[in-house]
C-alpha cells in the first residue's frame, strides 16, 4: 500500500533536507545535490522560508542541470520569517496560490512534486486549506499533497479532501511520540510518512556520545540538567554501532527505516562527504535482538525531553504549543 511511486528503492528511502542552503554555501550545496543525485537519492525537501527563500533559489540553481523526471521536489509553504526567526503563519486558502507562485519562481520549475503547509492555523479549517492546494493539483502546478506537523484528526480531514500523499514530521529515537497517534493513523489511511530530525538536533552522534560536543538545542526540548541523563543513553547506542563498524547516527538512521518500512528519511546537510556517509545507513542490517535493544534503550520515557509539542496559530499569530 505504501510502494506508491519509484521512491522506494532501497537507495532512495533516503531524501536531501535542504534548510540549509544558501549563497554563502552554494558551490557546497550545488555539489550535494549532484552527490545526492549520483547516488539515487530523488527527494529533495525545502521550503519557501528556509533562508529566506535562499534555499530554493539555491536548489533550483543545482537542479537546473538535471532531467525533470530525474527528482522529486517537496515544498512547505505558509511560515513568515524574519530575521534568525519565523514571526507567524500564513495559511490563508485565498494566498496559497501566491505562495506558491513565489516558489516556482526561485525553483525555476514548472510545478512542484508535493505541496503542504507548515502549519495548520485554527482561523481556516482544515478542508479550506487542503481544496485550495488540491485546486493546483487539478491546473497541473503541483502533483500531490501532503501535510505536515498537524494532528492526526488534522490529518483525517485533509485525506477526506483529497489523498495526502505524504505525512511529515519530526522522529528519532529520541522523539518517538508520533508512534502513539500519527503512525497508526498514517497506517490506516496508507500515508507514508517523511521523518525528519532523526539524528535528534545533534544528539545521535558520536560526539555528544563521547562528550566531545553538546549541540545547540532549543531550551524547551532538552533542558541543560537533561544532557548527561541522555548522553549515557546515546552513549549505549554508540557501543552497539562500535561493534558493528558504523557511526552512532548510521545506526539510528538505520533503526528507523528498518521499524518502518513505509517511511523515508530525510537527512539535512550541505556538504557532500556528510550525505555519502548518511548514506551508509542502508547498507547496515539490524537483527531482530538489535532491533529490540535499541528499541527498549531509548523507551518512550527513557530520554528526558526531545518532544516538540504542536504549535497552534490563530489568524496567522502564534498561540502555544499543544
Amino acid at each position: 500500500a505504501y510502494k506508491t511511486n519509484n521512491l522506494y528503492s532501497d537507495m532512495n528511502r533516503i531524501g536531501l533536507g535542504c534548510s540549509g542552503m544558501a549563497r554563502r554555501n552554494e558551490e557546497s550545496s550545488i555539489r550535494t545535490v549532484d552527490t545526492a543525485l549520483d547516488h539515487g537519492v530523488t527527494m529533495f525537501n525545502v521550503a519557501e522560508f528556509y533562508q529566506n527563500g535562499e534555499s530554493e533559489i539555491v536548489l533550483g540553481n543545482a537542479l537546473r542541470q538535471h532531467s525533470r523526471d530525474k527528482y522529486f521536489v517537496s515544498v512547505k509553504f505558509g511560515a513568515l520569517p524574519t530575521k534568525g526567526s519565523l514571526y507567524g503563519m500564513d495559511v490563508n486558502p485565498f494566498n496559497v496560490r501566491a505562495h506558491l507562485m513565489y516558489s516556482l519562481s526561485r525553483l525555476g520549475l514548472d510545478y512542484v512534486d508535493l505541496y503542504e503547509p507548515a502549519r495548520m492555523d485554527d482561523a481556516y479549517p482544515v478542508e479550506e486549506v487542503i481544496e485550495a492546494v488540491n485546486e493546483l493539483v487539478k491546473e497541473g502546478l503541483v502533483h500531490h499533497v501532503g501535510m505536515t506537523e498537524c494532528t492526526a484528526e488534522e490529518l483525517r480531514r485533509g485525506n477526506e479532501v483529497c489523498p495526502i500523499k505524504y505525512f511529515e514530521k519530526e522522529y528519532s529515537l529520541l522523539s518517538r511520540k508520533m508512534e502513539e497517534d500519527d503512525l497508526p493513523t498514517c497506517r490506516e489511511l496508507g500515508i507514508p510518512v517523511v521523518a525528519y530530525g532523526l539524528l535528534g538536533h545533534g544528539l545521535l552522534t558520536d560526539g555528544f556520545a563521547t562528550g566531545l560536543s553538546t549541540p545547540h538545542i532549543l531550551p524547551f526540548l532538552f533542558r541543560p540538567e537533561d544532557m548527561e541523563h541522555n548522553r549515557a543513553i546515546v552513549q549505549q547506542l554508540k557501543e552497539m554501532a562500535d561493534g558493528k563498524g558504523c557511526s552512532t547516527s548510521n545506526i539510528a538512521v538505520a533503526w528507523v527505516l528498518q521499524k518502518n518500512p513505509d517511511m523515508l528519511a530525510i537527512v539535512g546537510t550541505t556538504h557532500p562527504d556528510h550525505l555519502t556517509d548518511s548514506l551508509k545507513a542502508l547498507d547496515i542490517k539490524l537483527n531482530e535482538e538489535e532491533m529490540q535493544a535499541i528499541g527498549e534503550i531509548f523507551a518512550p520515557g527513557h530520554v528526558r525531553g526531545g518532544v516538540l509539542p504542536t504549535m497552534r496559530y490563530k489568524n496567522g499569530k502564534f498561540l502555544g504549543f499543544k
